[in-house]
């Protein structure tokens, strides 16, 4: 994406850090092009910072099954930016590269057993219908008995799924040198930002 077409310019590196300094955000965020964006408006940024922070590092729910689930919204929504973060993310915590390729069409993956299947189920059905089913719960129930980590899954879900239509939204760019949809440049059949009405 150049200059052109960003709907929100990013903030230079220096400025970046700067005002991630300034609200408490660790330095390292705002070599990310989505805070680059965000960071126009310091206090939401830190806000989201925080959220992200407690997804990330302070979670019950399963971290690998979370980038499983990171990267379906990624992919279910269309957003290159989320898919090609998590591309990257996915492997520091646990998730093989054939993993987070088969979150592209996971039922049909035999790698997954019905842990994974049902997190990435109520992943859909969160995303399409706002909410996941009962029955999918009560399959969540069995398979995750901690109510925290339900909880967390749920979030998670919603939080990324936030994060997607920010970044679509906004016209958030990859950073330099990032591929998008790694690591074989298939992308989702779904509208680019800005395509149609």
């Amino acid at each position: 994406m150049t200059p052109e077409t960003e709907r929100v310019p990013r903030l230079s590196l220096d400025d970046a850090k700067a005002a991630a300094a300034a609200a408490g955000i660790p330095e390292y965020m705002a070599d990310l092009s989505i805070f680059q964006v965000l960071l126009h408006h310091p206090e939401l940024a830190a806000r989201f910072n925080d959220l992200l922070g407690q997804m990330l590092w302070k979670n019950h729910f399963d971290a690998r099954l979370r980038e499983l689930v990171i990267m379906r919204v990624g992919w279910i929504t269309g957003s290159v930016y989320e898919w090609a973060q998590h591309w990257r993310v996915g492997g520091m915590f646990g998730a093989s590269e054939a993993d987070l390729l088969a979150t592209r069409d996971w039922a049909a993956y035999e790698g997954f057993g019905p842990l994974e299947r049902v997190v990435l189920q109520a992943t859909d059905e969160q995303v399409r219908d706002g909410e996941i089913t009962a029955s999918t719960w009560a399959t969540l129930e069995g398979l995750v008995p901690d109510v925290d980590a339900r909880i967390e899954l749920s979030m998670a879900i919603g939080t990324w799924h936030m994060v997607s239509q920010v970044a679509r939204s906004l016209a958030v760019p990859l950073e330099d040198g990032v591929e998008a949809w790694a690591p074989d440049g298939r992308a989702p059949e779904t509208r680019a930002p800005g395509e149609g009405t």
